[in-house]
């Protein structure tokens, strides 16, 4: 261990304790020595300076908040004492900056499946998918029955996504409902599916087969349980036709330009913004230099920071859709009555980050200096490569489950408190600390807890970029050993 406090920017007037600190104890910062009146926890943040009422923190080289009264050198400062500044919707001024990357190319390659249309998959899987929720139980026993059948032989899995919508929902919701639907039945991730309507419901099949567009129809198969016999047969049928094609695809060589990645934080802690999400943002950088394609969410957590992305936007135009992006959400908020700033959660506070501002300013690490390229609605699929920003609420299987739509391979997901979930391609956990990694080894993928103990940022990216080859190559993650595969869709409005 190098040091037992890091202050992130010089500007700072707080510092993150890396390690648990003692009350009493003397830490030296910037030739100046502190002795801290209280514990401090590890990733939670002290008082480099005595505050005044009001007066603004400091981290990041940004404000997180000001503080709610005086407050001492050496003190411990967290949600009891920093209040957010956020408020309601603001007037942005767009000044670009430079955010070229000085990253060569390295003409590197993964393994992956080159789909008719010349799109890629980095997963060889079936998978069903109900167009409506009355139809999961078919979905669910069909999938099981697949698998026992052929043990997978030949495909990565078999698995069925059931959902609650497809039916009694109007306007917005009904087209989230649609565009989500129809994204991950054209996911290059899978060799086959097959989409099992009932017949009655408001997302009618044939109605949803002409919204899907151009398809693979020896890729995709329909059965509509309400026009046939035995559902069940007529299913196993079609699967078996899928099964077919699909097991006997093959990888092959593709180029890293190909990759497409979300960027996704979950179960924050103080340190997400020191290690694993920086660590996401040189990898976000790097794939972009190599032609690639990364994607951030979460826009409710981009509060607080979103002037660093609007700034990075390539033209005027991606700066005014960024805009839009923000406000659009702030006003979602708004209308139902409740504060922009209604965040971090609980976990959040217990692992060190105090107010919006502070975990924002974290989280948009994730995606690194690069330029932004495109802006994303929700439900939209990916047009440009580059960095891309993507409309989704910061709710974690929506928010990975958006991502996976546009069009991710997968979806780099850090956390610093742990969790076990994953949407339908591969989520690769990244753990801030090493204590996470070491107690949940079933949930954890990656460790870049070491950058604060004894390895340079840069060694661990380069281990990172191997990794993520890896699997983008076949190596499962744990959510795929554990079969845990879900899917959720953003809700608004009223259910019939």
């Amino acid at each position: 261990m190098k040091t037992k406090y890091l202050k992130i920017n010089k500007a700072d007037n707080v510092a993150v304790a890396i390690v648990a600190l003692k009350a009493g104890e003397t830490i030296s910062v910037d030739g100046i020595d502190i002795r801290l009146n209280e514990d401090i926890p590890a990733g939670h943040k002290f008082a480099l300076k005595d505050f005044e009422q009001g007066e603004d923190v400091i981290k990041y080289g940004y404000p997180i908040g000001h503080t709610c009264k005086a407050q001492k050198q050496g003190d411990w400062m967290n949600e009891c004492n920093i209040k957010t500044n956020l408020s309601g919707l603001l007037e942005y001024t767009y000044n670009p900056i430079d955010a070229s990357l000085d990253i060569p190319q390295q003409g590197l390659t993964f393994k992956g499946y080159r789909r008719k249309n010349g799109d890629v998959g980095i997963r060889n899987e079936i998978w069903i998918v109900p167009t409506v929720g009355c139809v999961n139980g078919i979905a669910g026993q069909l999938a099981e029955s697949l698998r026992q059948e052929t043990g997978c032989r030949g495909v990565d899995a078999i698995v069925a996504y059931p959902h609650n919508y497809g039916c009694s929902q109007l306007g917005d919701d009904h087209e989230n409902t649609k565009k989500i639907l129809r994204d991950i039945v054209l996911h290059a991730n899978a060799g086959g599916v097959l989409v099992v309507g009932l017949g009655c419901e408001n997302n009618q099949p044939d109605v949803f087969r002409e919204f899907l567009g151009q398809y693979d129809e020896d890729r995709v198969k329909f059965m509509v349980v309400q026009k046939v016999g035995d559902e069940y047969e007529e299913g196993m049928k079609l699967l078996r036709e899928l099964y077919s094609r699909a097991s006997q695809d093959e990888r092959t060589d593709i180029p890293l330009s190909e990759l497409r990645v979300g960027l996704k934080c979950g179960g924050s802690d103080g340190f997400s913004g020191i290690t694993a999400n920086p660590l996401l943002g040189l990898f976000s950088d790097f794939l972009v230099a190599q032609g690639g394609t990364s994607v951030l969410t979460e826009v409710p957590e981009m509060f607080g920071a979103e002037t660093i992305l609007m700034n990075r936007c390539r033209t005027k135009e991606l700066f005014e859709q960024t805009v839009k992006l923000i406000n659009d959400f702030k006003e979602y908020f708004l209308s139902h009555g409740e504060p922009v700033g209604e965040n971090p959660s609980p976990g959040n506070k217990a692992g060190g980050i105090s107010t919006l501002e502070d975990k924002a300013l974290g989280c948009t690490q994730k995606c690194g200096k690069s330029y932004v390229e495109g802006v994303l609605p929700y439900g939209e699929r990916l047009k440009v490569k580059g960095l891309n920003l993507l409309s989704a609420p910061g709710n974690d299987l929506v928010a990975a489950t958006a991502l996976a739509s546009c069009g991710c391979h997968m979806v780099l997901f850090t956390t610093g408190r742990g969790t076990p979930f994953g949407t339908y391609v591969p989520t690769v956990k990244i753990s801030t600390n090493t204590d996470l990694a070491e107690r949940k080894p079933q949930w954890i993928d990656f460790n870049a807890g070491v950058i604060v103990e004894d390895e340079p940022i840069e060694e661990t990216c380069r281990r990172f970029i191997d990794f993520i080859i890896k699997v983008a190559s076949g190596e499962f993650v744990n959510n795929e050993k554990k079969g845990y595969k879900e899917i959720a869709i953003f809700k608004t409005g009223v259910t019939l």
